[in-house]
């Protein structure tokens, strides 16, 4: 996962994949002022064209258009403690700019102020976060858990109205709507268009304690992710059996899927019960997993086995036993996880509520997300989604998959991983290979020129990226963490083991290592500090997931067919490609419509517990499964959808994957085109070096289109 772009209400300095440029438009988020909650403005309409006409009359040369526009934006944002209505006017009269030089010169200034104090503040938080965070710095003590939920910037926009820079920032970079943005966009100069995201920085005015309370809530319910493992070599069948021989802890839910999906490919190592072997073993593990995953999302899986390797846990009936080693007999225990996972949600939707009160202009953290950080109606995304689960080719790729399996879907083959060249090698020899290679996250560190090399960047070009990413061991899942300003690293974080990075912590490692060159190309190549970025989290994750593709590539690993010059054999890669493509975006656009509904049933159950959150977001997950998975993959009600973490500790972050995807097949479709690895290289920065531009106009520049479902629905036709 990733880190966030930016929001206008706060910043977002999650785990992975989340704390994503909140520099940028994401200061937005700590725009913080007065501590009253009245948003009413103090200056009338007459005071508004009074100052316009003052700085008309002193400089008349200068736009009355961008004259009032700045004026009425400074007007909406004065409050009482920043003064009379003279001061407003003298404000407006001795800070209007109308020459371009200078204010470019202001622009500079303004630049460099958000990127040092962004990059201090990051400095800082990146600091004081590390034993939460990484492995190898000791266990955390209360005070660490605490203190990771500090945030340095909480205040700084306090400090920016009070002391006037915000207003004058207003005055002269006016805020644009998305609509402004995507219309008049389309002619704007690249100077132009970072002007206008400089006009986003100070678009609001929230206080500083309720920022600082939401970003606490954020890192409770991270933490808690962080640690929430599960015990796989402890596990037993309801016949008392062992299926997983090595010791093996697993997040939720990231490791626990990508277990499961490890498992198409028939396990070949020992097992303490030879009576299961191959692929009948690699069925059950995943019936396991499946049945791990229903106890968590309905919160019916015993607290005591949670991050517990002392003892045994039948997920099935839900029984605890003993001590792995002490071979007693399994038996009931009722002591369930309290509902704590829903608590996490119902914490950050409380500390949302709060910032809901001084968002008037967008009272919810719904609107929000949509609006201002994805920049994309909620009702574009839902159509999107809807049109391509419900779709005819997602129901002939699944007989695909049933006639491979030999047998009727079951719902854990929403995460079928079969049409992956990989799938044909067992995860043990991958972890083999990978464990020799990166015995420490160093050594991955220090291999990242040679990968980037090898995916046809030139070598200085491949140094300089690789100079700029600092690769760390993470406590919990993998993320990245970008770099804010140009003299702090962007940080890749995957789990390493004590016998070196297994294939999971690796393919993790590439993932976020696509976050990590889109961060620094977007930031090091750009030509305004405004523009440094990405349009939203899901235009990241589509570097991520271009990485991702093509990680037993990075790893030069030989795979026979993919290396085949058979025609026949290219043919069906390609096959392959678009069938997997497709099916992992029926997959996570189920999940993101949880996420979406559970955030529009919030709003309308504001005093809803968190007992009540869990039957809902059940019943939700199940009308979902119901309507676009249960006649494909069978179970009628299935709350399986539910079982992302991303739901807990990153608030609606999840429908970003899904345009993710979508992103990442038409950069795959254009950069198709490219004749060698070094075109495709050269093509793929010119495109993020385009910057955060709004979605449809950075698609339509790397492209030539917007995003859409229907690349990747035709693809799949013609394939089948």
């Amino acid at each position: 996962m990733h880190n966030s772009k930016k929001s206008s209400t706060f910043a977002v300095e999650q785990n992975n994949e989340t704390m994503k440029q909140w520099i940028l438009i994401g200061l937005a988020a700590m725009l913080i002022a007065c501590q009253t909650k009245t948003q009413t403005t103090m200056i009338s309409e007459t005071t508004i064209q009074q100052a316009v006409s003052s700085v008309m009359a002193a400089q008349p040369d200068a736009d009355s258009n961008m004259v009032e526009r700045g004026a009425k934006q400074v007007a909406a944002l004065w409050r009482e403690s920043d003064g009379t209505a003279e001061d407003y006017k003298a404000l407006v009269a001795n800070s209007y700019i109308s020459t371009a030089e200078e204010k470019k010169l202001l622009y500079d200034r303004m630049a460099f102020i958000l990127e040092q104090c962004g990059q201090s503040a990051d400095r800082l938080n990146n600091t004081l976060q590390e034993p939460t965070t990484l492995l190898g710095k000791g266990d955390p003590t209360q005070v660490d858990w605490i203190i990771s939920g500090y945030s340095p910037m909480a205040h700084f926009a306090e400090d920016m109205f009070a002391n006037k820079i915000a207003h004058i920032c207003v005055l002269n970079f006016p805020h644009y709507t998305l609509e402004e943005k995507n219309t008049l966009g389309k002619e704007w100069t690249r100077q132009e268009w970072a002007y206008a995201r400089l006009g986003d920085v100070f678009s609001s005015r929230v206080p500083g304690s309720v920022v600082a309370n939401y970003s606490q809530a954020l890192s409770e319910a991270e933490n808690y992710i962080a640690g929430y493992n599960i015990m796989m070599h402890c596990l037993r069948n309801e016949q008392g059996e062992q299926l997983w021989n090595e010791p093996m802890a697993l997040l939720s839910h990231w490791n626990l899927r990508d277990e499961l999906k490890s498992n198409y490919a028939e396990a070949k190592e020992p097992t303490p019960n030879p009576s299961l072997k191959g692929r009948e073993l690699s069925r059950e593990r995943q019936e396991m997993i499946y049945q791990v995953m229903l106890r968590i999302i309905r919160q019916e899986i015993p607290a005591v086995v949670v991050n517990n390797d002392k003892l045994l846990w039948c997920p099935t009936s839900n029984f605890v036993g003993g001590n792995p080693d002490s071979g007693i007999k399994l038996k009931v225990d009722i002591s369930r996880e309290p509902d704590t996972r829903y608590q996490q949600i119902i914490n950050i939707f409380r500390a949302g509520q709060q910032i809901d009160a001084y968002r008037t202009d967008a009272p919810t953290h719904v609107l929000r997300t949509f609006n201002e950080d994805l920049e994309i109606p909620m009702e574009e995304i839902e159509a999107l989604f809807t049109q391509l689960i419900s779709s005819d080719e997602v129901k002939q790729v699944a007989q695909i998959i049933r006639e491979r399996l030999g047998r009727e879907l079951r719902p854990y083959d929403i995460w079928y991983d079969g049409f992956k060249s990989r799938s044909s090698i067992s995860e043990d020899v991958l972890t083999a290979e990978t464990q020799k290679r990166y015995p420490n996250a160093k050594a991955f560190e220090k291999d990242m020129p040679r990968m980037l090399m090898d995916l046809g960047f030139a070598s200085d070009k491949a140094n300089a990226i690789a100079s700029h990413i600092v690769v760390e061991a993470a406590r919990g899942s993998g993320h990245a963490r970008p770099c804010v300003g140009r003299e702090q690293p962007a940080r890749l974080r995957t789990r390493v083991g004590n016998k070196g990075m297994d294939y999971k912590g690796y393919n993790i490692a590439v993932h976020e290592f696509g976050h990590n060159v889109e961060e620094v190309i977007s930031l090091y190549d750009i030509d305004y500090y405004t523009l440094a970025g990405i349009p939203n989290t899901g235009f990241t994750e589509a570097s991520a997931f271009l990485f991702q593709e093509r990680d037993l590539e990075i790893l030069n690993y030989e795979l026979g067919i993919k290396n085949d010059a058979n025609e026949d054999n290219s043919k069906l890669l390609i096959q392959n490609s678009t069938f997997d493509m497709i099916w992992g975006m029926y997959e996570i656009m189920g999940v993101s419509l949880v996420d979406m509904r559970m955030w529009q049933w919030l709003y309308a159950h504001p005093e809803a517990d968190a007992a009540e959150l869990r039957e809902a977001v059940l019943a939700i997950a199940a009308d979902v499964w119901n309507a676009y998975y249960y006649p494909i993959l069978g179970e009628k009600d299935s709350p399986l959808l539910g079982i992302y973490s991303h739901m807990v500790g990153y608030a609606l972050y999840l429908p970003a994957y899904p345009i993710g995807n979508l992103v990442q097949y038409q950069l795959e479709e254009h950069l198709a085109k490219c004749a060698t690895p070094e075109e495709w290289a050269k093509e793929y920065t010119r495109i993020y070096q385009q910057g955060s531009l709004t979605p449809d106009t950075w698609m339509r520049g790397a492209v030539g289109s917007p995003m859409s479902v229907e690349p990747i629905l035709k693809a799949v036709r013609e394939q089948l």
